[in-house]
């Protein structure tokens, strides 16, 4: 045995192994194996999509279903074969083929080209107390990515990733727990690709091959096996089906796509008024201004300062005017503060809303206001309940609500003290006292509820229900107009009720250079409204980091500047004249290049796609892009390679397969090509795909000023595009309020044509002209009529 100082030796339990098949039969949907005390279902639920389920007992227990959106009964018929023979069963649909070993109820998966994948390791499936996993061999040349939040690079092979919500402060590229816990990835190598979403809300763990070379396992502390497998063959695809499986985002207000500006904190009216005034009177282009904790009378959620904040109102219907939004943040702590006439409190204290132990005692934690209580979002009367003080917010103009600390984030003694990092008991009712299915009744996607629910099954929902509760409460007391929600903790299926942003990062290269793949790997998770902190929240950033990380930041679904109380000022104008003229140009890129990233928010929506994305989701089957972390694209057309490094000029560019332009210069390259580009601090290097239709907007200081002028930059080559518009505020883009204008480019020796088809749907945008400029050529101008129009050039 290896010695280890100081460590005594220890003996793991054995994984009690699934026995081999003794019976099976099937329905139209399911297909059901025997295997002694044990059973196995496999549900087809869609040509590509199969729900594999293992109980050790023989009895599935009722399922919980928070992130699926669809129940397995949900879903329409999928026609599928089965095949048995004395060593296998084979179930064969349109897309896949799924074996199942009698002998030990081993499960592979194979494509139409009998190319294999999601095959069972020599252990397949088993279970040990207080844990269930199952074991899947690594193919040759396959890289593993999205994961939720996660630090680092952006394949995730060769470590090990937990599924648990945690106050992730000072993480670095080593941190495992963070504040999103999401169960899903995507297997990648050429021609063939999978999703894995592992359906449990337990504490569970991916390891990629880690503690055995060329298998990954998954497990949870849950009682069952549960997990659904999605045949790409391409990353789109994937990402396409788990979004129909766990729920798209819907679309946000086209103000929430403009710059962000925060900080820990704006201590006062004075100073929000003074910030506004700044960034009107230097023409950066601004939209929201958020309120950190110091707005609150005594950090007490839903009240305001009288001393600093004296007329909420009055300054919140000002920024309005000046073409400002206001967001402010919300804390899941409560404080403790009997017969003080604090609302909140009382409120929950007489419905009995908040978390209690097994005992029945009321629990009580540590956050900014000192001792609180936390209420108990599982249950859908306590989310109506939170969603409706929202309404003080939203009666005076707040247009969005950032919700914080909700992994939850409790120390075990005031903030003040050293202390220790809390959550609940893990043996603390939630949802305590429901039937089986109120909550649905409530506005739960199945949200079956009883007194077995612990803390240590929904301890992952916490911020998701949080953020849940709010959204829903603004739909409710915003009427028809769109809602901007901001949460730091989630489960799989945030989308639904939230943008992410990725916590307390640093002022430092290291965090500015893992921004990319972690909001990547976001997106390959199904979230794609996803930002990080411009210039590092913790730390003081270098005029040059900053300048750099406000190019990168352009980039960002959500563009938000923020920093800490113990930092200096992070806004654009205090790093000097040349840093403030950088981050005027890119933010004034962002305004431009708005019509295009509200379309990303659009396809987003209605098909799951990412925003931000890794050069492997366009180009799957070239594997020089299978580890390439620090070039990204904004949708399929535009590509930037940027620096983040000090003192860095020159970098390597990877350019794909197909042909390319520098988005500065207009220089051609064919690609696939490695080359080394210039890249002075006002430049980050950014290129273009050919047949790129790329539509721009005129500079404007926020996105509701008037718009006359809609430009298309088109570049040679051959491609389609759709692009969307609508009113930018309302929910009417649900019934077909909108614009859809499809749009082609065509090359042909010297000719290029771009044919504009007439506009489809309800809504029609004010007067103004188009321009058509085909770059580097000419342009063609005309007024915006809505119908078709051909143009040569």
């Amino acid at each position: 045995m290896p010695q280890y100082f100081g460590k005594l030796p220890t003996t793991s339990q054995p994984w009690t192994i699934v026995d081999k098949v003794q019976a099976v039969n099937w329905s139209d949907k399911a297909i059901n194996f025997d295997c002694g005390n044990s059973r196995l279902k496999i549900s087809i639920l869609a040509p590509n999509l199969i729900r594999v389920r293992l109980t050790p007992t023989g009895e599935f227990i009722p399922r919980r279903s928070w992130a699926v959106t669809l129940d397995d009964a949900e879903w329409s018929t999928t026609p599928f074969a089965v095949q048995e023979t004395e060593a296998m069963v084979e179930i064969e649909t349109e897309q896949i083929r799924v074996c199942v070993e009698r002998q030990n109820c081993r499960i592979a998966c194979f494509d139409k080209a009998n190319r294999p994948f999601a095959q069972d390791a020599e252990m397949s499936m088993g279970w040990r107390m207080g844990a269930v996993a199952g074991w899947k061999e690594i193919a040759t040349d396959e890289h593993f990515y999205g994961f939720g939040e996660r630090t680092g690079f952006l394949d995730k092979l060769s470590e090990v990733k937990t599924n648990w919500t945690a106050d992730a402060l000072d993480y670095d590229a080593l941190t495992d727990e963070m504040y999103q816990a999401i169960p899903f990835f995507m297997a990648l190598r050429p021609d063939v690709s999978y999703g894995i979403f592992f359906n449990t809300t337990f504490w569970s763990q991916f390891d990629i091959g880690v503690e055995q070379p060329g298998v990954w396992k998954m497990e949870t502390r849950g009682s069952e096996l549960d997990y659904y497998i999605i045949y790409g063959p391409e990353p789109a695809q994937i990402l396409r089906t788990y979004t129909q499986l766990t729920g798209r985002m819907p679309l946000p207000p086209k103000w929430a796509l403009g710059y962000h500006q925060c900080r820990w904190s704006y201590e006062s009216e004075t100073v929000v008024r003074e910030l506004a005034r700044e960034f009107r009177q230097r023409h950066i282009p601004c939209d929201v201004i958020h309120l950190d904790i110091d707005y609150m009378r005594g950090y007490r959620v839903f009240t305001w300062s009288p001393q600093r904040f004296p007329n909420p109102e009055k300054l919140i219907s000002d920024l309005a005017q000046d073409g400002f939004k206001t967001v402010t943040i919300i804390d899941p702590g409560v404080k403790y503060e009997s017969e003080a006439n604090y609302h909140v409190f009382d409120q929950g204290i007489e419905k009995d809303y908040f978390v209690r132990k097994a005992d029945g005692e009321l629990f009580h934690g540590y956050v900014w206001p000192d001792k609180a209580v936390f209420p108990d979002f599982l249950r859908s009367d306590v989310r109506i309940w939170w969603g409706d003080l929202h309404k003080s917010l939203t009666d005076i103009g707040v247009a969005g609500i950032w919700n914080d600390m909700n992994e939850p984030a409790i120390n075990d003694r005031p903030f003040g003290d050293e202390g220790e990092k809390i959550w609940f008991p893990l043996d603390a009712p939630q949802g305590r006292g429901m039937r089986v299915g109120e909550a649905g009744e409530a506005g739960g996607e199945g949200e079956n509820f009883s007194a077995s629910s612990t803390h240590r099954e929904v301890h992952n929902l916490y911020g998701l229900m949080m953020a849940k509760a709010c959204l829903e409460g603004l739909q409710r007391h915003r009427g028809s107009e769109r809602s901007f929600v901001l949460t730091r903790s989630g489960y799989a299926g945030v989308q639904r009720w939230s943008a992410v942003w990725m916590g307390d990062n640093h002022s430092l290269w290291e965090h500015l250079e893992m921004s990319l793949p972690m909001l990547c790997n976001m997106g390959l998770s199904g979230v794609a409204f996803v930002g990080c902190d411009i210039g590092g929240f913790a730390g003081n950033a270098t005029a040059e980091l900053f300048a750099r990380w406000m190019q990168v930041g352009m980039l960002y679904p959500l563009m938000r500047g923020h920093s800490a109380m113990t930092t200096a000022r992070h806004e654009p104008w205090i790093f000097g004249d040349r840093t403030e003229k950088i981050c005027r140009e890119y933010i004034n890129l962002r305004y431009q290049l708005l019509p295009y990233i509200y379309t990303l928010f659009w396809e987003a929506a209605t098909t799951g796609a990412p925003i931000l994305r890794p050069l492997l989701y366009h180009f799957p089957n070239d594997p020089k892009t299978y580890t390439l972390y620090d070039q990204v694209l904004l949708g399929a057309s535009l590509m930037a390679a940027p620096i983040y490094r000090p003192g860095v000029e020159h970098r390597t560019v990877y350019l794909p397969a197909g042909t390319w332009y520098d988005w500065w210069s207009g220089e051609r390259y064919e690609g696939p090509i490695h080359i080394v580009a210039h890249a002075p601090l006002e430049r980050i290097p950014l290129y273009v795909r050919g047949g790129a239709i790329i539509p721009m907007q005129p500079v404007m200081q926020y996105v509701d000023a008037p718009l006359d002028q809609l430009r298309f930059r088109v570049w040679r080559g051959n491609n389609e595009y759709q692009f969307f518009e609508d009113d930018g505020h309302s929910t009417k883009y649900q019934d077909s309020y909108y614009s859809l204008i499809n749009l082609s480019v065509s090359t042909t020796n010297n000719q290029t044509v771009v044919e504009i088809a007439p506009r489809e749907g309800k809504w029609t945008p004010p007067l103004r002209e188009v321009i058509v400029e085909l770059v580097g050529i000419a342009e063609q101008r005309f007024q915006d009529d809505g119908k078709r129009h051909i143009l040569q050039f």
